[in-house]
């Protein structure tokens, strides 16, 4: 006699993405959702008052529709396997896609370098080869105030993680630092690089509440550590022998420089003492990301997901450490790298100088490279055209999206993981859904090359620019 589909039944243990097994093994039927496995999920962890979205997955396969959908049929349903259902928290709140340009902003009067929202999601900063630095109205989505004070190109902007300043680093080698609310420069011209800037990157809130410190990088090779109260340079760290193209601040008093001279330095920053050197790329190093680069960027900001008394400076200060230790609760702060040799390679920097992970596909240089938020995928944007995705934890490739037909410059993920917006040579953006693995939207509307994107932190917009001397603001 054949057994009917819906008799056919598996034992299933419930495991976090960090590896606790949750209760005793469940006896489920194969074609279980997604919705009722959220819904045992949430039983099993007694937060049935207040669910918890998940998703899924066998070996890493993503439960979609129903368990079944993910099985190998001849081996997991034997009687005596027992099958691992992993579960990860979602955000609780969803990003909608965006799908129109709702407002063009012409006022720079050279290309667009850079644009960035605030932690806070509240303010909306651009940076351009007209000197300028501009600051504008994300309600009206109308220009602000325009910032002059650089003599060359504004090449990178960073916002303070408590969203209230803003520095701006030049081809000259200039540091400005800019009061959004007005427009005026704060404190005198910060002056040490010899060539120009290459990255900016603010300390910590979780560290640095008052938002004191930042650091920069530049074509000379140097990093230099700068008290943003008193504009005074407080400690250079020298070590690289070509320009350092990418810097991050990560949360474990680690700062992390990427080279042309082929190698990331991993910096204690307290007192510039070298941890250790990373070595494996044969080229340029272009661009690191870290899989706490979520947490941090929100700095100070409110989160959907926590209940925070905004007007409490203790309780916001601890909510940001609270973020900050959850992420890296698992593996502790992971590093990617992406280089002109057109591989990417996975570190655990706190720890060890071989990589985790060496990540190889592309076919030509990669030039940008991000975590998700939940940090379970890596995006790589390459010259070749495509992004490629993968896995967060051990480098494994997962796909390619192609669409675009020239090389992507940028990709910025929405808050809820869900989704990726990239910015193109071929003058669009795109937005590709990590459901399907595929091209959501295909936003035209910039005349030109675009170099620059960022998503909102609350998930509502998206900002552009580029060679057309516009800035764009998308939404749903």
């Amino acid at each position: 006699m054949e057994i009917e589909e819906n008799e056919r039944r598996v034992l299933a243990r419930f495991k976090s993405d960090t590896g606790e097994e949750v209760g005793n093994l469940v006896d489920l039927p194969i074609t279980v959702t997604t919705e009722q496995l959220t819904s045992l999920c949430n039983s099993l962890l007694n937060q049935e008052d207040e669910p918890t979205p998940f998703a899924f997955f066998v070996e890493e396969k993503e439960i979609v529709k129903t368990l079944e959908g993910v099985l190998d049929t001849s081996n997991e349903l034997n009687a005596e396997n027992v099958v691992d259902i992993v579960y990860q928290r979602q955000s609780i709140f969803r990003v909608q896609a965006v799908t129109r340009c709702t407002s063009s902003m012409p006022g720079h009067a050279e290309a667009v370098i850079s644009v960035k929202f605030s932690p806070d999601g509240e303010k909306l900063a651009s940076g351009s080869g007209d000197t300028t630095v501009r600051f504008w109205d994300v309600v009206t989505q109308t220009p602000h105030h325009t910032c002059k004070g650089h003599k060359n190109w504004v090449l990178c902007i960073a916002w303070s993680p408590d969203s209230t300043r803003l520095v701006s680093g030049c081809k000259n080698g200039a540091i400005l630092q800019w009061d959004p609310n007005t427009g005026q420069q704060k404190g005198q011209l910060m002056k040490g690089h010899t060539q120009w800037i290459t990255a900016l990157a603010w300390k910590p809130y979780h560290s640095d509440p008052s938002s004191r410190y930042f650091a920069s990088s530049s074509k000379d090779g140097d990093i230099r550590i700068w008290d943003a109260f008193l504009c005074k340079c407080i400690r250079i760290l020298t070590g690289h022998t070509k320009s350092v193209t990418a810097l991050q601040w990560g949360g474990a008093g680690l700062m992390y420089s990427a080279s042309q001279d082929t190698t990331i330095r991993v910096w204690r920053a307290d007192d510039g003492v070298l941890c250790r050197t990373l070595k494996g790329h044969a080229h340029w190093v272009n661009t690191l990301t870290l899989n706490v680069d979520y947490v941090l960027k929100r700095g100070s900001s409110f989160d959907p997901n926590v209940s925070v008394d905004p007007s409490n400076p203790e309780t916001v200060h601890k909510a940001a450490k609270d973020r900050y230790d959850l992420v890296v609760s698992g593996s502790g702060e992971r590093l990617v790298s992406g280089s002109d040799d057109f591989t990417l390679y996975l570190w655990n920097p706190e720890k060890d100088s071989k990589p985790i992970a060496r990540m190889t596909g592309h076919q030509q240089l990669v030039n940008d490279v991000r975590f998700s938020p939940d940090t379970r995928t890596l995006a790589s944007a390459s010259f070749d055209k495509s992004i490629r995705l993968w896995d967060g934890r051990n480098g494994r490739f997962i796909t390619t999206l192609r669409g675009h037909v020239q090389a992507v410059y940028m990709i910025s993920w929405s808050a809820d993981s869900r989704l990726l917006v990239s910015g193109s040579a071929d003058s669009t953006l795109k937005v590709w859904s990590m459901k399907t693995k595929k091209l959501m939207h295909d936003l035209p509307g910039h005349q030109d090359e675009v170099f620059a994107v960022d998503w909102s932190s609350d998930g509502s917009k998206v900002a552009s620019g580029g060679k057309d001397k516009v800035l764009k603001m998308w939404q749903h």
